[in-house]
């Protein structure tokens, strides 16, 4: 008898909720969907712990831990405030002009299994929103590489809520979001260099001068503690940036094949031209630099990689490897600000470079849904794109002045002297990287 009742019970149960998602116009493609799913795992891979262990390796062994746990704890972090009302603000439908999105979404209301068309018609919503908190997670991660081995915690917790909130939120509502002012304005970013990359290096230039130098800073040596950990952690992050990019197309299909290529073959080129430039200027190629020139590659290609050729990915990362070397060797010792590992150097003037060279070689017979670039007959996108630079560059670095600012008067953001010298790991957390 169970036998006979059980299948027309599934039958009954099942139908109704068919009907249900048939009549909702669900059309979930389980391919586009499993790839989305999969670039989700690897770019929260580039932040625990490829970035961690990217910017570990390269500070001094007192504070090793301090910066693994950064990351760490900003994925936790955000992954709660990206459900709470992060994700919301970032893309609910617009509220206030462009600038932001409302409540509407807050606590994932209304976002649930189902497609939502305005940004991934074969995907289920809530697939498109972690893939999404992926990139609000890595983002405020990648301004701690600026104030590395200075910062205390409960600021640093306290920071990383208002930065996500008050900047990365909007500012990817005003590329990403239905009626983001950029995103109507036409600027294109495929994959963050606006969002992720500019925002994130401009904080970090704020974050380096309102913090202040460290103790010693161009006068004693601070040397990376573990080069193989850095070389890791940039083997992850190269790793992870298929992810990253390729993953933005959204779905499994010839643009992520596309973004997957030129996003490996920028980052070849940027990680050659900038071992290339160092070893005429200091007459030594370095690990270390071949490392950093592979990331400035990725991090340019990022807003571009929908968008342009192979051709054009070669000379967009060629030069960006050179531009960052050049920002780090000279720009940086130039201002005598104390940017602990470069993040303004590489994320702030690489992903500026990226959104230009998006606007220089951006070619619909790439992608259809983009625009022509300077260089395939247009100059139009150009302009916009130095207008979405200018306006990411000069909120991000103004709110997170003043953030920082607020934090401190409240709680104090720096560490003391003599925390310093002893290192954050013991001063902050009680615990030490190595026993010997």
């Amino acid at each position: 008898m169970f036998r006979k009742v059980m299948p027309l019970m599934l039958f009954l149960v099942l139908t109704p909720l068919a009907a249900s998602a048939e009549t909702a116009g669900a059309k979930i493609d389980t391919g586009d969907t499993a790839w989305v799913l999969i670039s989700t795992a690897f770019v929260l891979l580039m932040t625990a712990p490829g970035l961690a262990l990217f910017y570990g390796g390269m500070v001094r062994k007192k504070n090793v831990l301090s910066v693994l746990m950064q990351s760490f704890v900003i994925l936790c972090v955000v992954s709660i405030q990206w459900v709470l009302w992060g994700y919301s603000i970032a893309f609910s439908p617009d509220a206030f002009g462009g600038l932001f999105g409302g409540l509407g979404w807050a606590g994932l209301n209304g976002v649930g299994v189902e497609p939502n068309a305005d940004y991934a018609a074969t995907i289920p919503h809530q697939a498109f929103m972690i893939f999404q908190m992926m990139f609000a997670v890595i983002t405020p991660a990648l301004i701690t590489g600026a104030f590395a081995e200075r910062m205390k915690f409960p600021a640093f917790l306290v920071f990383t809520v208002l930065w996500t909130t008050l900047v990365y939120d909007p500012i990817a509502h005003w590329v990403w979001g239905v009626g983001g002012w950029l995103r109507v304005l036409g600027a294109l970013d495929f994959a963050g260099g606006t969002v992720v990359h500019i925002s994130s290096g401009a904080s970090a230039l704020a974050a380096a001068l309102v913090l202040g130098r460290r103790k010693g800073y161009m006068s004693e040596i601070m040397a990376p503690h573990n080069l193989p950990m850095t070389v890791m952690g940039a083997g992850l992050l190269w790793f992870g940036w298929f992810g990253f990019n390729a993953g933005s197309s959204l779905g499994a299909n010839g643009l992520a094949a596309s973004a997957f290529v030129v996003t490996n073959t920028a980052a070849a080129a940027a990680a050659l031209s900038w071992m290339f430039v160092e070893w005429a200027h200091r007459g030594k190629p370095t690990m270390l630099g071949l490392a950093s020139g592979a990331v400035a590659g990725l991090v340019a290609i990022t807003p571009a990689a929908g968008f342009v050729s192979v051709a054009s990915a070669i000379v967009l990362g060629g030069a960006a490897g050179v531009v960052c070397y050049l920002a780090v060797s000279f720009l940086k010792p130039l201002f005598r600000y104390d940017d602990s590992l470069d993040a303004f150097g590489i994320h702030g003037v690489g992903g500026a470079w990226g959104a230009v060279a998006t606007g220089l070689f951006a070619s619909v017979a790439v992608n259809s849904g983009g625009a022509d670039g300077l260089f395939n007959g247009s100059a139009a996108l150009l302009g916009k794109q130095l207008i979405a630079i200018g306006a990411s560059a000069s909120y991000s670095f103004v709110a997170t002045f003043v953030i920082l600012k607020a934090v401190s008067a409240v709680v104090g953001v720096r560490a003391s002297v003599e925390e310093e010298i002893q290192g954050l790991d013991l001063t902050e957390h009680s615990e030490s990287g190595y026993t010997a």
